[in-house]
């Protein structure tokens, strides 16, 4: 019996084993990419196929040129295993998902939490990698790379074959260029698509820039920061920002949802900004970027790292600055800032929680233990207080609003969204946006009922896809993005006794219909409290055609 499972070794040349890894690397698993590439042809019928047989040769030789210069005998099996590890994770989430696969993705990754990466977890994922890695990684057990009569024999044949791949791509660019050079031109993103190529580019490119902006001093901005007396009130006050994950303008009841998935919150006196845009299409670049003082257009992601922000400026003008954080934190806005509060790691929030991630309702509980911290009737200095939600984060929109929450059924109660039913998946994320409308109404009640004035602002980092043009999750290239990814919920409340309340909210009420954007958070955010710098910049700021009138 023992014989029977006994499996003989397959001996083969260092040339014959680079080709086969090359045009298994070059095969199905980047089915999406022939697909998008198919679709921006104009060819139909056989030349389809034709095309389809060029690129596939282009792609395959390419791999086969760079494994020849880089794959030797003693290093050939190692090299390979990698590439079929990195092939089989990126191909599962470009082919299965939609997920471009580039530098953005690639610094969300490094930048999530334990919990966020478990959550992408599933059963077709297990799959997909037992087919696509575990089985090639077997089978290249049992393959034997023989060695070479010579030292010459092997860079004479290596070098015939590099050769002889080099004139394959060219007679397939040659044949098709005209077909390519539009295409390409016209969407680069399109090498996101190509595994293992994507991946290893992407943290290349990510590795490279962590690398220039590591040891950058830090940028002073906004020194002159000070606080005016621009209203007839001078006591402290509280405003509470709360920067929503994954919320899609287009699910929420205020913005003329079929659904009404924002009942609470279209009973209070609030101003909805129904056409706000996000920064980007990932928090890794939207939280940076609303923080900066950058508008969408000038970002430079590297200045934003070693450059003070907006917590840094209103920490300077003497108020006091917290986080409280139930996501994967705050992506180095509020490196600075006094408090930073994680309640997710906190034994005493833990009713709200399990595995690592807890339910948004923790932020409100955090908020009313620190806000215990104070004297409020006697504060002396003014709190800005930052609470990062979990919101809506995908795949595993189940997770994210307990069972009372459950309102539209039935549910995509899984983390493979993609084979859940288009209802299902809709009703869930639906509930998401439901119980963060339960969120932010019990943040304003409970900012109401405090014997000072308190305001409240709320804006999601993106948006999201839940299979649209074949689309899910998040974070595809801004210039390409769906709006569904960028057209995000905005909205302010005030307190009675916030200063000017009345004028704010008819200044702001004016422009809720107008385009707006996380490039309005900064200068906005410093005109309502009452903070003044040569870093705010009036363009953007929503109050600055009504200073007059504050």
């Amino acid at each position: 019996m023992f014989k029977l499972l006994q499996f003989k070794k397959v001996s083969l040349s260092i040339n014959t084993f680079n080709g086969l890894l090359a045009c298994w690397l070059a095969s199905f698993t980047n089915a999406r990419f022939y697909e998008r590439l198919i679709e921006l042809s104009s060819f139909q019928g056989l030349m389809q196929y034709l095309f389809l047989a060029g690129t596939f040769l282009i792609l395959a030789g390419t791999y086969f040129f760079i494994l020849q210069l880089i794959s030797w005998r003693l290093s050939a099996k190692l090299i390979a295993a990698i590439l079929l590890i990195l092939t089989g994770f990126t191909s599962y989430f470009v082919n299965q998902l939609g997920i471009d696969v580039n530098t953005a993705q690639m610094q969300n990754v490094m930048q999530t939490d334990a919990s966020e990466a478990l959550d992408l977890l599933s059963l077709p994922l297990v799959v997909w990698f037992v087919f696509t890695t575990l089985i090639p990684l077997i089978v290249l057990c049992f393959i034997d790379i023989r060695a070479s009569k010579s030292l010459k024999n092997l860079f004479i044949s290596k070098s015939a074959s590099i050769i002889v791949a080099l004139f394959l791509i060219g007679i397939g660019l040659f044949s098709f260029y005209g077909q390519y050079a539009p295409i390409f031109r016209e969407n680069r993103a399109l090498k996101a698509q190509i595994s293992p190529l994507n991946i290893l580019s992407s943290s290349w490119s990510y590795t490279h820039r962590q690398f220039k902006t590591r040891h950058l001093a830090l940028i002073k901005y906004g020194e002159d920061a000070h606080q005016i007396n621009m209203t007839s009130f001078n006591s402290p006050q509280v405003m509470v920002l709360v920067i929503g994950e994954t919320g899609r303008a287009q699910s929420f009841g205020l913005n003329g949802y079929a659904r009404q998935t924002t009942p609470a919150l279209s009973k209070l006196d609030i101003i909805n900004f129904s056409q706000a845009s996000s920064c980007g299409t990932q928090t890794s670049v939207s939280v940076p970027c609303m923080f900066s003082g950058m508008p969408r257009q000038n970002y430079d992601e590297s200045l934003a790292t070693h450059r003070e922000g907006l917590l840094d400026i209103t920490q300077r003008a003497g108020y006091d600055v917290t986080w409280i954080d139930n996501n994967s934190g705050c992506k180095g806005a509020c490196d600075r800032i006094k408090n930073y509060i994680s309640p997710k790691d906190d034994p005493r929030y833990q009713a709200q929680c399990k595995d690592g991630e807890c339910y948004d309702e923790v932020l409100i509980e955090a908020l009313n233990d620190y806000l215990k911290t104070l004297d409020l009737k006697k504060l002396k200095k003014s709190q800005l207080i930052v609470l990062h939600q979990v919101g809506s984060h995908g795949p595993a929109y189940f997770k994210r609003y307990p069972a009372a929450f459950k309102k539209f059924t039935p549910t995509c109660d899984t983390n493979n969204i993609q084979n859940c039913s288009r209802e299902s998946l809709i009703n869930s994320y639906d509930n998401t946006i439901l119980y963060t409308d339960h969120v932010l109404s019990t943040l304003i009640h409970t900012l109401d009922s405090l014997p000072i004035s308190t305001g409240l602002m709320y804006l999601s980092d993106h948006g999201e896809s839940t299979g649209e043009n074949g689309l899910y999750l998040h974070g595809t290239p801004y210039f390409m993005a769906p709006k569904e990814q960028t057209h995000i919920p905005m909205l302010f409340w005030f307190s009675s006794q916030w200063p000017k309340q009345q004028q704010i909210m008819h200044c702001l009420n004016q422009q809720k219909n107008q385009p707006v954007s996380q490039d309005n958070l900064f200068p906005t955010v410093l005109s309502l409290l009452d903070i003044q710098t040569k870093a705010l910049n009036p363009q953007f700021d929503l109050l600055a055609q009504c200073k007059g009138n504050l």
